[in-house]
């Protein structure tokens, strides 16, 4: 895998290549994003067949760049762009390319394109493309690559998905401890089929097992004939090859690591990790936090329409289900409806208030779940601190709106009611709101996949008893 050559340029070639990198201001905005009128002129030149000018034009975006103006175009110019890139459609763009868009991407090219091009990358990257295909597609890329290149991916695709296992690259730069500093400068300066990208070196022993990790700024400052057992650091953060990515993300972030070694169950080295891998992560994980709260699936704008309708109706029609529970509260108290308007009027502003304050305590309590922050260990102080907030809101809240029922329609004893019936609801709130992502977590259950609805049914549920119930308690109507 990475097949590009390690050696070092001319000085007047490398701020060539600098300034190349760096796309022309008046294709960015001043957010780095493409701005329309040049993707539309990109695609018009494209469409009326003056493949070279786009070529020249496209040519001059960073890689990043050029799989963004991907996925800006709609799908039926997305071939069309294709075909005009021709070889720039290089392996560094798919690597950036959106999922769905590289899917499409992957369906035009045949699969010893899409194996030339799975060759030229770090093995994690070469997985990500070659992952999501069907079995026969990547089975075909597979036998059209070089037998050492497709064990890499052999092996990586038989770890489970979202796993260090299949996150890691393959290629690292290892050394026994008894070498010199002087050796291994020799060697990384020599071996042309080294990583291209890495940070650290990983010293091991005899089994391949980690025993330390040496920067390279330390081998660059360190005299040749000094050992590099006398010069690497022996304290590391290994990261198991079956961890999920997740917690790895959760390792960087805490240990502040710019690369980790991954190993097997053996203790072996079999693979790092660094820190640009695990940026995605972190934004993937908190996007799909936020997703799986509110049903709305992948949310992933170039998701198929098919695939973001059979994700969000089964929230709707579970939550269907959910809010009948609620329905059937209402009904039980439909003759004391009848006989005040204004409980009707009333009722939709506590089931309001009180689900907004569920769903306050679910997200602070789904991400402090999620980054480990809310354990065995702590859990019941957070549930106390819940409840302690849920009633100074509570409070807060019933005041206000008690005082406001009781102007409005003239009944300070209506007032009384949904006050009470605010501070009950939003105390419910605060409680099912880190309670149950508790016990799902417990259960060994996604919290953020299922919580709202059964809060959202709770706090409905609830805010329409408590402020009916209090009603026909108070005198204020009766039931018939």
């Amino acid at each position: 895998m990475d097949k590009r050559e390690d050696s070092l340029p001319p000085d007047d070639v490398l701020i060539d290549e600098a300034r190349q990198d760096a796309p022309p201001e008046t294709e960015l905005d001043e957010d780095d994003r493409l701005k329309p009128a040049f993707v539309r002129d990109v695609l018009e030149l494209a469409e009326s067949g003056e493949a070279e000018a786009a070529r020249e034009r496209i040519g001059r975006l960073h890689p990043a760049d050029i799989a963004d103006l991907f996925e800006l175009a709609s799908a039926d110019e997305r071939p069309m762009l294709a075909a005009v890139l021709g070889d720039m459609l290089s392996a560094d763009v798919l690597a950036e390319m959106n999922d769905y868009v590289r899917e499409e991407l992957i369906d035009l090219l045949a699969p010893e394109q899409v194996a030339e091009i799975a060759s030229e990358l770090d093995t994690d990257d070469a997985v990500a493309i070659i992952e999501d295909m069907e079995a026969d597609e990547q089975q075909a890329v597979l036998d059209a690559m070089e037998p050492e290149d497709r064990a890499a991916i052999e092996d990586a695709l038989s770890y489970p998905e979202e796993t260090a296992g299949r996150l890691m690259q393959r290629e690292v730069v290892a050394v026994p401890e008894h070498v010199t500093v002087g050796d291994v400068i020799d060697r990384l300066r020599d071996d042309k089929h080294l990583t291209s990208d890495f940070w650290e070196i990983f010293v091991v022993d005899p089994m391949h097992k980690p025993v330390g990790t040496c920067q390279l700024s330390w081998v660059l400052r360190t005299p040749r004939d000094i050992a590099i057992g006398d010069v690497m650091k022996r304290e590391q953060t290994l990261i198991p090859v079956d961890m999920d990515q997740e917690e790895v993300a959760l390792r960087f972030q805490k240990y502040a690591l710019i690369s980790a070694a991954v190993v097997d169950k053996a203790g072996r080295l079999v693979g790092m990790i660094t820190v640009d891998d695990v940026v995605h992560i972190i934004q993937e994980e908190a996007g799909e936090d936020i997703l799986r709260l509110s049903g709305a699936g992948d949310g992933d704008i170039n998701e198929p329409i098919r695939e973001t309708y059979s994700a969000r109706v089964r929230w709707l029609i579970a939550n269907l289900a959910t809010a009948l529970v609620a329905s059937t509260v209402v009904a039980l108290f439909g003759g004391a409806i009848e006989q005040m308007v204004a409980l009707a009027v009333l009722m939709p502003i506590v089931a309001a208030v009180g689900g907004n304050a569920a769903m306050q305590t679910l997200a602070v309590t789904v991400r402090a779940l999620a980054m480990n922050q809310l354990t065995d260990s702590n859990s019941w102080r957070a549930v106390w601190r819940e409840m302690k907030i849920a009633l100074l809101n509570g409070g807060t809240i019933a005041v206000i709106s008690g005082l406001v029922a009781a102007l409005w329609f003239a009944n300070p004893a209506l007032g009384g009611v949904i006050a009470a019936a605010m501070v009950v609801n939003i105390f419910v709130a605060g409680v099912t709101g880190v309670v149950i992502p508790l016990l799902l977590d417990r259960l060994d259950q996604d919290p953020a996949v299922s919580s709202s609805i059964f809060v959202s049914m709770v706090t409905d549920s609830m805010g329409f008893l408590a402020f009916l119930g209090l009603a026909v308690a108070s005198g204020l109507v009766s039931m018939g």
